[in-house]
């Protein structure tokens, strides 16, 4: 047996393991964690990692439709992709308009639990597998727990209860539909968008996610 053919066998053995794992036991870490603390600690910063884990049954409903309405409003029927939204994505880009990435709540997923940020063809290659390993390992319900517990919503704040006890001052448990649409409003770009002082761009996607999840009707999983 060559190298190569053994280092495959290798990574696709440890994958599927760590993937099977993290359906039960709940991610403690990501590297984008990690790196985020490095990069503060090398600004003279210190470092800072507020998340505190909620399982999916005590979320509230409004943050799950929230999330579903602002990322991916196809997720309980796709398989982890959404064919229309990446070539939608993938024109506007050619274009050489403002980056879009069509990736959906699996994708990102799979991103954020098992890989490093960035925009490389590697990256995407290594996504797109780790996306297809957690939507034949895992329950839709678990994707989305793990989605909501371990996604960077500001500086240092990771997961929906975390962001809802420092941008409201409560549990994520209790989160009214509002509040949950403007800290969904804030996902593309939580370092650069708060829901304590929403521009007017925030609260445009707000109003948009509230009448999305309107329309969404009942999370049936």
């Amino acid at each position: 047996m060559s190298v190569v053919t053994r280092v495959f066998l290798w990574f696709l053995m440890v994958s599927v393991l760590w993937v099977l794992v993290y359906r039960f036991v709940n991610p403690p870490i990501t590297l984008l964690m990690v790196l985020r603390n490095i990069e503060l600690t090398t600004d003279g910063k210190p470092a800072k990692m507020e998340k505190e884990w909620v399982d999916f049954e005590d979320i509230s409903d409004n943050m799950k439709r929230a999330a579903v309405s602002a990322e991916d409003q196809l997720f309980l029927k796709h398989i982890g992709f959404d064919v229309k939204a990446i070539e939608k994505a993938f024109q506007t880009n050619k274009k050489g308009k403002k980056i879009k990435g069509g990736s959906t709540i699996s994708q990102q997923t799979a991103k954020n639990v098992f890989l490093w940020p960035g925009r490389s063809w590697l990256r995407k290659g290594f996504e797109a597998y780790f996306t297809l390993l957690i939507e034949m390992l895992w329950s839709k319900e678990r994707i989305l727990e793990v989605y909501l517990n371990v996604i960077e919503m500001g500086d240092g704040i990771y997961g929906a209860e975390a962001a809802a006890q420092a941008y409201f001052g409560k549990s994520c448990t209790k989160l009214s539909r509002s509040q949950a649409a403007l800290i969904a409003a804030c996902f593309p770009n939580p370092r650069r968008w708060t829901p304590v002082r929403p521009t007017q761009y925030i609260k445009h996607r707000q109003y948009l996610i509230l009448k999305n999840m309107r329309r969404l009707g009942p999370l049936d999983f």
